[in-house]
């Protein structure tokens, strides 16, 4: 497995990517970090979920002794827009094999007012000192192959609600899963897709970050239309994953008091189960 990526002295980046760089945070001071928030990754007029949740993911890997996450839980308190942004961290606990941060994500408003965005708690550690014993009574999902396969790209107009972040993205959704996109949705509150970097970007803990939140969302498949925007989400990562594209699974069991859960499983070209999501997102009803 490739060795842990070590942070820059002054920035927390590890490569020359379109994620990593619009990734990228620059330390101001101890625990400080400055980003100018891309609006490649806005879904309509908002900044996508998953790339925040990534964003903070590397300032806390800059912040903290370990280098990968192995569980963030985010509270997203008001939508981001691109532009300039503070990063603020800070370590709660530090131990041996895992460490505990906290971060949150600030802007300017329009009156000059300080407005926190997103709020993060997570621990840390390092994925290749993990045994590699395994006991799951998981299994990846049954996708077809990617070239039977839809995305963005392969509709006539572009899918209502698509955005600048599908052209970042590599993304062929499931066909069983693309009632929604013909008029006729199946019920079931299913997502399914191959998911991989538009530019050929291998998968690692931090784009798995973005991978859970990057699919449609399911309640297209429950009939519903529009934004669906994230309450909260907790990631728990699980092993670095191998080269090549990854499949995402996404299912919400229920919808009630215009409140729906979606739980993601992600699944590398390894079968191996190396990340699980669930998060709470807001139904618009009307």
């Amino acid at each position: 497995m490739p060795e842990a990526a070590s942070a820059a002295a002054t920035r927390a980046t590890i490569g020359d990517s379109e994620f990593d760089r619009d990734t990228a945070v620059t330390r101001r001071a101890p625990g400080v970090y400055d980003i100018d928030l891309s609006a490649g990754w806005t879904i309509i007029n908002a900044v996508n979920g998953g790339y925040l949740l990534a964003v903070l993911g590397r300032a806390l890997g800059d912040a903290l002794p370990h280098p990968d996450p192995f569980t963030v839980s985010a509270h997203y308190l008001t939508a981001s827009r691109p532009g300039p942004a503070i990063v603020r961290t800070e370590a709660v606990r530090t131990g041996r094999t895992l460490s505990t941060g906290q971060a949150s994500l600030f802007q300017y408003d329009d009156e000059g007012n300080e407005v926190e965005r997103i709020r993060v708690l997570a621990s840390y550690g390092d994925l290749d000192t993990l045994p590699d014993d395994v006991r799951t009574s998981a299994t990846p999902p049954d996708i077809p192959p990617m070239d039977q396969c839809f995305g963005p790209q392969d509709g006539p107009a572009p899918v209502e609600g698509s955005s600048a972040i599908t052209d970042r993205l590599m993304l062929k959704l499931d066909p069983a899963t693309l009632g929604w996109a013909l008029g006729q949705p199946s019920g079931r509150g299913e997502m399914r897709a191959w998911f991989g970097l538009a530019d050929g970007r291998d998968a690692d803990p931090l784009s798995m970050l973005l991978a859970v939140d990057a699919l449609p969302p399911t309640a297209f498949e429950l009939g519903l239309k529009g934004w669906v925007p994230t309450v909260e989400l907790t990631v728990h990562v699980r092993c670095r994953p191998a080269p090549g594209p990854l499949r995402v699974s996404i299912a919400t069991r229920n919808l009630a008091g215009g409140f729906l859960e979606e739980d993601a499983e992600v699944w590398d070209s390894a079968d191996r189960l190396v990340a699980q999501s669930r998060q709470l997102a807001r139904a618009r009803l009307g």
